[in-house]
């Protein structure tokens, strides 16, 4: 008995280097788990790379817990960097985050714990699972955290039960200042460590200098919505629909990209900021991946369709085609490839799927 209630007690740890991880496993030190991490080297970033590993060692130093090295670097480049490129290729906008959570860093954090015989798995991710019964059946439910600011569950709209039955987030119910406080009171050397915004692999973060040389792309014509030629782009996969900065074509400016047409390579953009095209309502979707199980639709939901994006107003509808979002006001910036996420009113992640 006293075997399996230390076994119970264990937890493997995610740690990315940052104070958001560092402080988490602090957290669970507090409430007497045995805690073990492990850190995935996903990517090269020459130094950078090397300071984090650095970073990630002083923390488990500091906290006296142990630590496993992955090299990952062979699974996501064949994962989630092939993903990426494939989607830009045929004029999409992934969310590799999306994907790498999925596929890679709790897919990866899961089949380590178990080889570990270690049940519960824990990241530094702001997020919350509650734990519920209904009709009689234990339901793991994804919420926002607490500090909205920070608030990552819309990345993670993709884990299944089995997946969230087994993980913890630490800090779902802290605010960022709470959490360097805390760092820095417990000697943490990452407490005032700056945030990282980008996508690990984009080295500050310039997509295009990554996918020249990686995908094909043609220079073409830039045409405004009357069919008169502005300008010229440099490939179609260096822009992303509703996008303004980077188009670089002057005049009667600014001009947002309204859509990519494929097959001639052109693409079209106005300057006119009421176009209809730049907003939509319908927005159609596949995918669709629910969390707790599949809504009684149609069903009234809060979508958002891109991170930071405002939560709007939608119904979700099946047909014989598959997924849609109706929404209530016309959505701006609707890109193919982004990640619609619907919530109810109690904040409740339901599930979400890619824009088609």
């Amino acid at each position: 008995m006293l075997k399996k209630i230390i076994q119970q007690k264990k937890v493997l740890i995610g740690l990315s280097g940052g104070v958001d991880s560092a402080v988490s496993a602090a957290l669970l030190k507090e409430q007497e788990y045995a805690v073990n991490a492990v850190f995935f080297h996903f990517w090269d970033a020459g130094e950078k790379t090397k300071k984090t590993i650095d970073d990630v060692k002083s923390i488990c130093k500091v906290l006296d817990i142990s630590l496993k090295i992955i090299d990952a670097r062979a699974e996501f480049k064949k994962t989630v960097i092939k993903y990426f490129l494939d989607e830009y290729a045929v004029g999409r906008t992934p969310n590799p985050c999306i994907s790498c959570n999925e596929k890679m860093k709790f897919k990866l954090l899961l089949e380590i714990a178990d080889k570990m015989k270690i049940k519960t798995v824990a990241t530094g991710h702001y997020a919350k699972i509650k734990k519920v019964e209904v009709g009689g059946k234990i339901v793991y439910k994804l919420f926002p955290a607490s500090d909205q600011q920070k608030d990552q569950s819309y990345f993670l709209y993709r884990l299944a039960q089995k997946d969230l039955a087994r993980i913890s987030f630490p800090l779902g119910g802290k605010t960022k200042i709470e959490v360097r406080e805390l760092a820095k009171k417990l000697g943490l050397p990452v407490f005032d460590k700056a945030e990282s915004q980008d996508i690990c692999f984009l080295a500050d973060n310039d997509l295009e200098k990554f996918l020249a040389g990686k995908i094909k792309t043609k220079k073409g014509k830039i045409i405004d919505t009357n069919g008169k030629i502005l300008s010229e782009h440099r490939g179609l996969p260096f822009y992303t629909i509703g996008q303004r900065k980077g188009i670089n074509i002057g005049g009667t400016g600014p001009y947002f990209v309204v859509s990519k047409n494929l097959k001639k390579n052109i693409l079209i953009v106005t300057n006119d900021q009421k176009y209809p095209a730049l907003g939509q309502e319908n927005i159609k979707l596949r995918q669709v991946h629910w969390l707790a199980g599949c809504s009684k639709l149609p069903a009234k939901v809060w979508a958002r369709i891109r991170y930071r994006n405002p939560l709007a107003y939608a119904i979700i509808k099946k047909n014989k085609r598959g997924f849609v979002l109706e929404f209530e006001t016309p959505q701006k910036a609707v890109s193919a490839g982004q990640s619609a996420v619907f919530y109810d009113n109690d904040g409740e992640v339901l599930g979400g799927g890619i824009i088609k």
